[in-house]
Order: C-alpha cells, then structure tokens, then sequence
C-alpha cells in the first residue's frame, strides 16, 4: 500500500514553494498586515472631491397686456422672486421709455384694483408667466409737490385781495371807507392756517413713495384758489359788514380758530411720530398734551380740528362764502374720516371699535 504523504512536512511545503504555489500566512503575519493597513488609513483618508453645487433660481416673465385692446405691449423676461412690482416698472420703461413708473398702473385682472409697487412678484406668480394689465395713469405728481402747489395758491391770493389791488377794488372808495380790525384778524387767521399747512407739508408729514395724476393737483388747486379768491373779496371789500355780535363774536371765534389750529398741529405731530417711531401694533394714544385727548372719543381728531377751524372762521367773519366752504370741508373730511376709520377697525379694532370717526359722541 500506499503511504499518504503528510502535507505539513517539511518536504512537502518546500515542494510547494518550488513550484510556485502561495504559502499559507501565520497568525502574527496577518495581525501586522491588518495594522499596516490602519495605519495607512489613519493617516489620511482619501475623500472624494466635493461637487459641485448649482444653485437653480427659478426665473419669471411678466406678460404686459393693455387693459383696453388686450393686446401684448412687451414680455420683461429674468425677474427674480425677490423682485417687486416696481422693479418691474423700470424694466418696463427701460423697454417702453414713453411709459415711466410713477405713470404705470398695473393689475392682475382687468376690473381689478392697481397693484402697489411693493408688492413682491413671488406672490403674484401661479406659474412662471405672469399677465399684468397695463394702464397709462397719465402725468403724475408727487404729494408734496400736490400739497405745496395746492396751498400756496391761497396764501398768497389772499394778500393780494388784503392790499385792495386798483384792478380789483376802487382806489376811491378804498380809501374813504375805515377797514373793521376783523379783517385784519381774518387775514392774519388765514395767513396762519395755510402757512401751518406748508410747514407741515414739508417738515412733518411722511409721504410715501405714490404719486397722484396731474389732474387731481388742477382740480384741488381750482377748488381751494377759487374759494380763495370768492372769500377775500368778500371779507376784503371796502363795503364789507362786520359781525352782528361784534367784538364778543370776533373775540370768541378768533379764540377757538386758534385752539382748532394748535391742536390740528399736534394731532399730526404725534401721528408723524407714531409713523416715524415705527409702532404700527397699536393706536395712537392721548399723551400729557390736552389737545391730543380727542384720540379718547374719535379715531381722526385732525380732521375734527381742521373742520372746527372753518366753522370758527365762519363765526367770526360772518360772511357767506366762509359758510358755504365750511359746508363742503366737513363734509369732504368726514368721508375721509370715515375711509380712515375702516382702516383702523381692521388694524386696531380694540382701540377704535367704541370711537366716532370725526364727531365725537355720535358712533
């Protein structure tokens, strides 16, 4: 028989070797392979190159239609979400120059209301085409310039009646007739009020970024220099009657004209602060100042003041035409105080909900 050869013999293993074959590795062989390779691997591990990431900002294109023919004016193509509207007006002139921004009206829908330049493009989008109609306004002016022009009109159409121009008045009888002191408080009174109104156009009031069509400014200047005009006539003619109660009635009208006329000054004041200070969460609140605690019974106390102010007018000049423009302010400024008090039942309901808009103790 056969012997079987023992694999593990010296023999054996050396005949592997000569021919070739791999040797088995021992124990303390493989433990000092594994920690060669850990320490290859602490060493620095090899990291994959970072890629590269592309930030994808998703664009829109703002389709301007006309609002009467629908037809297309232009396509303002790469507007960024974060774009508002007016950044889209300037696009828009820059493609159309005819058409400046403050002359642009813009609206999602045909009958709707024109959209205001803050308002972000992003919250307009259902898609990345966005159609806007288009409306030329017309020329446009900004509010200072409306309230500037608008006042200084009377101021000095007044002065020109108070110093009985010979075109106007007759030189003669000018001269024989003795002026009442009523008239030279009612210029002075006059005076008073619309110079109050310019410097608070330029130093008080915070006016947005709107403007106003051309037209308004004609037909506000026409209203308040045609007024004007009919008043001083009349207060300023050499004919002209003083009041029937005379000097109690001058002396009380005059005194209440004043009292209407500083606070409609710190009623703006302290709305212009509360605007400036940046606290919209709340309504503005009576301070130490007497004239200001008309905020505890009506929500717009400034035009209660400035109708108080025409009435005291009226009062004390006692003269037609002051009367029929009293009429027509008070009831202008209680549409807008009424405009104004539904804006602030939807702002501060829990401050203005029991206030009257413009007169006090009628709700």
């Amino acid at each position: 028989m056969l012997k079987r050869q023992n694999p593990s013999t010296p023999e054996s293993t050396r005949g592997l070797t000569a021919d070739g074959g791999a040797l088995p590795m021992s124990h303390n062989d493989s433990r000092s392979f594994f920690n060669l390779s850990q320490l290859v691997l602490s060493a620095g591990q090899i990291k994959p190159s970072p890629a590269l990431k592309h930030s994808k900002i998703t664009y829109f294109e703002v389709e301007i239609v006309d609002v009467q023919s629908k037809k297309q004016i232009c396509i303002v193509d790469k507007v960024a979400p974060a774009s508002t509207l007016l950044d889209v007006k300037h696009k828009f002139h820059k493609a159309c120059p005819q058409w400046y921004p403050s002359r642009v009206g813009l609206q999602l829908e045909r009958n709707g209301p024109f959209l205001k330049d803050s308002v972000s493009i992003q919250s307009l989008a259902v898609s990345s085409i966005i159609t806007l109609y288009f409306t030329d306004l017309g020329q446009q002016v900004g509010w200072t310039t409306f309230f500037l022009t608008e006042y200084t009109g009377p101021l000095l159409i007044y002065l020109l009646f108070y110093i009985r121009l010979s075109t106007i008045y007759d030189q003669v009888e000018s001269k024989k007739n003795f002026r009442h002191p009523v008239v030279h408080l009612a210029c002075f009174c006059h005076c008073l009020h619309y110079i109050r109104h310019l410097l608070e156009t330029l130093f008080v009031h915070k006016f947005s970024e709107g403007h106003t069509p051309l037209k308004n400014m004609i037909k506000g200047c026409a209203f308040y220099w045609g007024f004007t005009s009919w008043i001083a006539y009349y207060i300023n003619h050499p004919r002209y009657t003083p009041p029937s109660f005379g000097h109690k009635q001058v002396s009380y009208a005059a005194l209440a004209f004043l009292m209407c006329e500083a606070g409609n000054h710190f009623i703006n004041v302290a709305l212009a602060h509360q605007t400036n200070s940046g606290n919209r969460t709340c309504f503005p609140s009576p301070t130490y100042n007497p004239f200001t605690w008309l905020f505890l019974l009506v929500s717009c106390p400034n035009y209660t003041y400035e109708a108080g102010s025409w009435i005291s007018f009226t009062v004390m000049t006692q003269t037609l035409p002051v009367g029929i423009f009293a009429f027509l302010m008070v009831i202008q400024m209680s549409l807008w105080a009424q405009k104004k008090h539904k804006l602030y039942l939807k702002r501060f309901y829990p401050e203005v909900r029991r206030k009257a808009a413009m007169i006090p103790i009628i709700f």
